[in-house]
C-alpha cells in the first residue's frame, strides 16, 4: 500500500488553494494531506488545508528555521514546500532532510542570486540571456539621470524595488505634472517624476531601486520544473496581453528560460518572466517558487504541483510534454472558504512565544476543507 504524502505550505499567496486543490486530484488518487501556516486567519489557504495554524509573528530567519523544523517533526512532514524566509530555510536543507523532510525549493545559490534583481539581471546577462538596460539608484540625483538616459534613449522609464516580490512597490515615470485628471478613474501605477524627487529629498535616506524601461506586452510567465541533476522536466510558457491569456511552447520564451533554470540551480518549481524590449524578448523577473497561476497549467492537462511534489520524494517523473495547449482564457476570481473562527494562539513553555494552537484535521468538503470550531 502506497502510503499518504504529508506537504506544508507556509504564509503562501492566496492563489495556492488552486495549488492544494490539484495536489489532491493526483492522477494516481494518492492519499495528500496539505498542512498550512500563515499569518493572517483570514487567508483562505488555512480553510483549504486539511490542517492550520496560525504562524508566530516577529520570528528571526534564525528563529523561523527552528520553528519550521518543529513544524516538520510534529505534523510528519514529507514535503516542505517555503515561501516566507526561503533563504533560511534552504540554508538548513540537511537539517530538515535529518528530520525526514524533503524541501521543495531552490538551492541557496541560487536563492541569492535572484532574491536581488540587479544582481540578477547581470547573472543572466553573463550567459547570453538578454536583459533590459538597467540603473540601480539610491539618490535622487542617481534617479534623475537615469530617467534622463532613458528617456534620450525614446524609453518610458519605470522602477521597483531591488529586492522584492508581487509588483510592490513598481511605478512608471511620467514629466506630466499633477493634476485633476489623475484623480479621476481608478488609480494607476504612473507617478510623476519631480514628486518622487521631492519625496526621496524629504526621506533624506538612500533607497534600493532598479530603474528600467517600460516592457512593453506580451508577458510570457515560463513555469519550469528542475531536477537536481540540472535537468528541466517541464518548461511552459504562459502568455498575458490584457485580458487575454494562453499558452505557448514557443522556444524564443522557453530556451532561455531553461538556460536560467538549469544553469542556476532553479530546482523544482520556479517561474521566469519575460517582456518585449522593442522586437525581442527580455527577462522581467525570475520567481524561486511557485507562481501564483501555475494551477492554470491544468488547462494543457498538466498538473504541475503534483509532479514537483514526486520529484520531492525522489520519484522522477521524467520529461513532461503537454498534451495539448489550451485556448486562450481570461482569469475570473471566485468565493473560497474561511476558517469560520480566528485560530487561537498559545504560549511556548520554553521561550514565552506565542504560538498557534493545533486544531484537528478536518473532513474533506467539495472543494475545499476547513478546520471544524
Amino acid at each position: 500500500m502506497v502510503s499518504r504524502v504529508r506537504v506544508w505550505l507556509n504564509r503562501t499567496y492566496a492563489e495556492n488553494v488552486f495549488f492544494m486543490d490539484q495536489l489532491r486530484r493526483n492522477p494516481g488518487d494518492r492519499a495528500v494531506e496539505i498542512h498550512a501556516t500563515h499569518g493572517d486567519p483570514d487567508s483562505p489557504v488555512l480553510a483549504a488545508a486539511d490542517t492550520a495554524e496560525l504562524e508566530p509573528e516577529g520570528l528571526s530567519p534564525a528563529a523561523y528555521v527552528e520553528y519550521a523544523l518543529d513544524q516538520c517533526v510534529r505534523r510528519g512532514i514529507d514535503v516542505f514546500v517555503p515561501r516566507l524566509h526561503q533563504a533560511a530555510v534552504v540554508a538548513h536543507r540537511a537539517e530538515f532532510a535529518a528530520a525526514g523532510t524533503a524541501l521543495l525549493a531552490p538551492t541557496p545559490e541560487a536563492v541569492a542570486v535572484f532574491e536581488d534583481k540587479a544582481t540578477a539581471y547581470a547573472a543572466v546577462h553573463s550567459v547570453g540571456v538578454p536583459v533590459p538596460p538597467w540603473w540601480r539608484v539610491r539618490t535622487p540625483d542617481e534617479l534623475v539621470s537615469a530617467v534622463e538616459e532613458l528617456e534620450a534613449a525614446g524609453h518610458q522609464a519605470c522602477f521597483k524595488p531591488a529586492a522584492g516580490a508581487g509588483g510592490v512597490g513598481f511605478r512608471v515615470i511620467t514629466r506630466a505634472p499633477f493634476s485633476l485628471p489623475h484623480l479621476t478613474g481608478f488609480p494607476g501605477p504612473q507617478v510623476q517624476l519631480d514628486l518622487v524627487v521631492e519625496a526621496l529629498r524629504r526621506a533624506g535616506e538612500p533607497v534600493d531601486w532598479l530603474v528600467m524601461p517600460r516592457l512593453e506586452q506580451p508577458e510570457v510567465s515560463v513555469d519550469c520544473l528542475t531536477g537536481t541533476d540540472n535537468r528541466v522536466r517541464l518548461a511552459v510558457g504562459r502568455t498575458k496581453h490584457g485580458r487575454r491569456r494562453g499558452f505557448t511552447l514557443d522556444e524564443r520564451w522557453l530556451a532561455p528560460a531553461r538556460l536560467i533554470a538549469e544553469g542556476f540551480g532553479l530546482h523544482h518549481l520556479s517561474n521566469i518572466q519575460f517582456r518585449m524590449l522593442g522586437d525581442r524578448p527580455v527577462l522581467l523577473d525570475v520567481n524561486t517558487r511557485p507562481a501564483g497561476g501555475l494551477h492554470q497549467l491544468s488547462l494543457c492537462g498538466v498538473n504541475a504541483p503534483w509532479a514537483a511534489v514526486r520529484l520531492a520524494l525522489g520519484e522522477d517523473p521524467g520529461v513532461i510534454e503537454p498534451p495539448f495547449l489550451g485556448q486562450d482564457y481570461t482569469v475570473v476570481s471566485g468565493p473560497r472558504p474561511l476558517v469560520p473562527v480566528a485560530l487561537p494562539r498559545q504560549r511556548t513553555e520554553s521561550a514565552g512565544v506565542l504560538l498557534p494552537a493545533v486544531p484537528s484535521p478536518a473532513p474533506a468538503a467539495s472543494a475545499a476543507r476547513a478546520l471544524p470550531l
